[in-house]
């Protein structure tokens, strides 16, 4: 069943226009009398079904409507630039296992660079990539995707916070490290090149905790799905 994203979902009726209607007609090759479920990415989901179907506009009848609670604790995965297209598999990745936010981080190793105009054009990447992904996994709640930052940006942003670090040398474990009755956490991912020295002790100055995940040193794109995973199980976020 597809899933597609509203402004609003209100009444008996809804319209898909724009890109969501070319996606519905063209794409998933919505036909009239399909079943699909519709939400507003912001916890209200429903039951439609196709009314009629045109290039740029699909009319929906409403069939039934539900609120979905905000998922607890928030996960957020603070993602490394990496190169090969790695970084974004990560973050598709993470948004279908439940992410509520993804932060781009230029970490000191990072091959991938942002800069000038490559910034915002990056930002709306990974969001279009969010949203799909989203709405792949039909996740009641969308994730967003916060501005680029820098490693002293990252140090100011993890102050306060349960912050979690990934590094394959760490003498505690993913698991040992978080508390089940933590209300948000964020999870750190570093390139290709892992996190470099000093990166590492500015986040920790900040309250960061270095955790490792497992016996083997994982891919940058593998990592913070594979610790995402965990920690929903951990935290009873896959009941």
């Amino acid at each position: 069943m597809a899933h597609f994203y509203l402004g609003s979902v209100t009444g008996e009726a809804a319209v898909l226009e724009g890109d969501e209607a070319r996606h519905a007609a063209q794409v998933a090759r919505l036909r009239a009398g399909e079943r699909v479920v519709v939400g507003d990415g912001r916890g209200r989901v429903a039951d439609a079904e196709a009314v009629s179907v045109a290039r740029d506009r699909v009319e929906l009848r409403v069939l039934a409507v539900r609120d979905e609670p905000l998922p607890a604790p928030r996960l957020v995965l603070v993602q490394a630039l990496a190169k090969g297209g790695r970084d974004e598999a990560a973050v598709q990745a993470a948004t279908e296992l439940g992410v509520a936010a993804v932060v781009p981080w230029q970490a000191a190793r990072s091959v991938s660079r942002w800069t000038g105009a490559k910034i915002d054009a990056g930002v709306a990447r990974w969001s279009a990539i969010v949203r799909e992904a989203g709405k792949q996994a039909m996740r009641p709640w969308a994730a967003e995707v916060l501005p680029l930052h820098s490693t002293a940006e990252l140090a100011r942003l993890v102050q306060g916070r349960t912050v979690l670090v990934l590094e394959p040398g760490a003498p505690t474990r993913l698991l040992d490290a978080v508390d089940a009755a933590a209300t948000e956490v964020l999870l750190v991912v570093g390139p290709e090149g892992g996190v470099a020295p000093e990166e590492g002790a500015a986040l920790a100055a900040a309250g960061a905790t270095p955790v490792r995940l497992g016996p083997t040193v994982l891919r940058t794109s593998t990592a913070g799905p594979a610790a995402l995973a965990a920690l929903s199980a951990r935290l009873d976020l896959w009941p």
